[in-house]
């Protein structure tokens, strides 16, 4: 008993410590100000696609708000096999003010997004490329404010935020809290200078930097990663120049989920790819995050036998949530959800959603816009 109970505390002890690490790295990163009159940064913004004709009202419309030059972005919309009207309701848009272009992905992978990503960075002549999905909602000044980021500090990459546009429901709020500490983890890593997790619903990257680093190479065979493999890449040769943009009109909205499968394939797509991290900080972390999550999940687990004491898997659990908070705390007040509901309920199946996932992942199938990896 007093061996388990040492190994407990002491793989949540480490994991403590790590996510309080990454408290701190989140706040050395300092909150930007647009502060540039003239828009000089030309874009390019890809959207990948594959049925997702529901959702593209909103996104097409936040578009169409941007308060940006015309001539200096476009829209590539890259269709990955819709079978929906998804087309149609992109050109039947009443609003468009935007020069855009629809094309069709060419697959050469195992990965249909990084295929319709390397398709569209063929054809651009902008200088700088950025990656969003057809499910979310920006902000009017989210270019003006990467162009004044871009014109302040030189940078060869920018990672943003993203967050859930969530109900009260208990499964939107659960997906809810699990990005915010996912964006807290992202930004806290930043801070430490140990970045190796981004979003590709809201990267920018120079076009050249993309040919560069070979694009998608190496890591093609994973129906994941478009965002974190490129990013890691970068981070390796260019250090100094892969910056976090840490600005509230930079903050990309996107929808929750509405299944609970969904949800679980979804991490388990974003798990599959941790195996395969360039980053050793990114992979020990991962490693942290899992064995904190199992000895909460086996502590109960002993506790239901009777073969653990109640109050120190209580404590263990305290532990853990009052790391986690000082982490949640802070993120959520940049992101701003709307509300964040059932945070101990949250909390307490989280080990058990969480650890069920890296397992899962590990040899299991998923299913993700109607295909199966």
């Amino acid at each position: 008993m007093e061996i388990i109970t040492f190994l407990f505390f002491g793989i949540v002890g480490i994991y403590s410590v790590f996510i309080i690490g990454l408290a701190y790295g989140f706040r050395k990163v300092a909150v930007f100000k647009n502060n540039s009159s003239e828009l000089k940064s030309t874009f390019s913004i890809i959207v990948p696609f594959r049925n997702e004709a529901q959702h593209f009202p909103q996104l097409l419309y936040s578009f169409s708000q941007m308060d940006y030059p015309r001539s200096k972005f476009e829209v590539i919309f890259v269709n990955d096999g819709s079978t929906d009207d998804s087309v149609s309701t992109i050109q039947n848009f009443q609003a468009l003010s935007f020069d855009y272009r629809i094309i069709d992905s060419v697959r050469k992978s195992a990965s249909p997004k990084k295929d319709a990503i390397a398709t569209a960075i063929n054809l651009l002549e902008n200088e700088w490329v950025i990656t969003t999905d057809a499910d979310c909602f920006v902000s009017p000044d989210w270019l003006k404010t990467i162009d004044s980021y871009i014109q302040n500090h030189n940078p060869v990459m920018i990672a943003g935020a993203v967050s859930f546009s969530a109900d009260e429901s208990f499964l939107q709020q659960f997906q809810q809290l699990d990005m915010i500490s996912l964006q807290g983890a992202t930004i806290g890593s930043f801070g430490l200078q140990k970045a190796f997790m981004c979003n590709g619903a809201n990267l920018a990257y120079k076009k050249d930097l993309f040919f560069e680093l070979g694009g998608f190479e190496g890591n093609d065979d994973l129906a994941s990663g478009d965002d974190v493999f490129v990013l890691q890449k970068a981070v390796a040769k260019y250090p100094e120049k892969v910056h976090y943009l840490k600005s509230e009109s930079n903050i990309v909205l996107t929808e929750p989920l509405d299944s609970w499968k969904a949800v679980f394939h979804q991490r388990v797509r974003w798990a599959s790819k941790t195996a395969s991290y360039q980053n050793a900080f990114g992979k020990i972390l991962a490693l942290i995050v899992f064995g904190g999550n199992l000895a909460i999940v086996v502590g109960l687990l002993l506790t239901l036998l009777g073969l653990f004491s109640f109050w120190s898997w209580y404590l263990l659990f305290a532990v853990k949530i009052f790391a986690d908070f000082l982490l949640l705390n802070p993120t959520g007040k940049f992101l701003k959800p709307e509300q964040v509901r059932f945070f101990l309920i949250s909390n307490l199946l989280y080990p058990f959603f969480s650890t069920t996932v890296a397992l899962y992942s590990l040899f299991g199938k998923y299913e993700w816009k109607g295909r199966k990896f």
